[in-house]
């Protein structure tokens, strides 16, 4: 079984907005209502690609129960922890002329026994399940939550894939997670280097496999993405040509796609990656995250 876990979920309101002007009342030409959180978008994909799984995490009020209908409409199960206090974040996301906008929500208030009761969900996994980590960790949680996670899970024959940024990425390398994603950003952040090419990824991806990580994967938004394996090989590709309508979750739908493609493909890596390649870029095309269909009319193309 592949699981998800979501910190901190929430209703994505996202919207087209034509000649944006602040200060005045504004029209919406566009909108559309999902469930969002990077784990959240992961789960959705995977459905989408034909996979069962079950997202974790915490909801809470009015728009937590929306977030969980919303998502077993997509045939994704719901497992999340009912937290009592707060509610579950509307995250705004405006588009106007190219140019995103996002306002995003706090939260609901978890407490300590929920984060307990998130541990003991986690503690039914077994030997061969997937657990994909992805996103912020709310101040109200442990900064170390995701090495806790780890650790508790260490030694158990999980494959722990964490989408994650800084710190929250590089503390979790010494549990040898089977699959990191950071963007050439996020990974020249961690170097102090900018890195704008395909070819200028690979040796710092080979960096965060000496610390640990077992596959590195490297979205580069247009210039495409590099997956640098753990049997030595490395795989570069540039973006499959289209138009961007909507970047939001397209890395989680690269996620979604590589553990998808991983699976069918008995663990061949340059299917995994094109899989992952394809996906992603299916979501960014569309207003809505990639479906099976927009995948494999984009792998017909690569």
């Amino acid at each position: 079984m592949i699981y998800t876990v979501t910190f901190n979920p929430c209703l994505d309101y996202i919207v087209q907005v034509d000649g944006l002007e602040l200060g005045l009342v504004n029209r919406t030409a566009r909108e559309e209502m999902l469930p969002g959180g990077k784990g959240v978008n992961v789960s959705i994909v995977l459905r989408n690609l034909g996979h069962e799984n079950r997202a974790l995490g915490f909801l809470a009020g009015f728009t937590g129960a929306e977030i969980a209908r919303r998502l077993r409409e997509t045939g994704v199960e719901a497992d999340f922890i009912e937290v009592a206090q707060g509610m579950s974040r509307i995250n705004v996301k405006v588009n106007s002329e190219g140019v995103e906008t996002e306002i995003n929500g706090m939260g609901p208030a978890i407490q300590p026994e929920d984060v307990e009761a998130l541990y003991a969900k986690l503690d039914t996994l077994a030997a061969g399940d997937t657990l994909i980590i992805s996103g912020s960790v709310p101040s109200v949680l442990p900064g170390d939550i995701y090495e806790r996670i780890m650790a508790r899970l260490e030694g158990r024959g999980v494959s722990i894939v964490v989408d994650a940024t800084r710190d929250l990425l590089v503390n979790v390398l010494p549990y040898r997670p089977f699959l990191i994603k950071p963007n050439n950003h996020e990974l020249g952040e961690i170097f102090d280097v900018e890195l704008s090419r395909r070819a200028d990824v690979v040796p710092y991806a080979q960096k965060l496999q000496e610390r640990g990580a077992r596959n590195v994967l490297v979205s580069m938004a247009g210039e495409g993405a590099v997956l640098v394996a753990e049997d030595g090989s490395v795989h570069e590709s540039p973006a499959p040509r289209g138009h961007v309508v909507n970047s939001v979750g397209a890395g989680d739908s690269m996620v979604a796609g590589f553990v998808a493609g991983f699976q069918e493909s008995d663990g061949d890596f340059e299917t995994a990656f094109r899989m992952g390649v394809c996906t992603g870029s299916a979501s960014a095309f569309s207003m809505q995250l990639a479906t099976r269909p927009e995948v494999e009319a984009l792998l017909a193309t690569i």
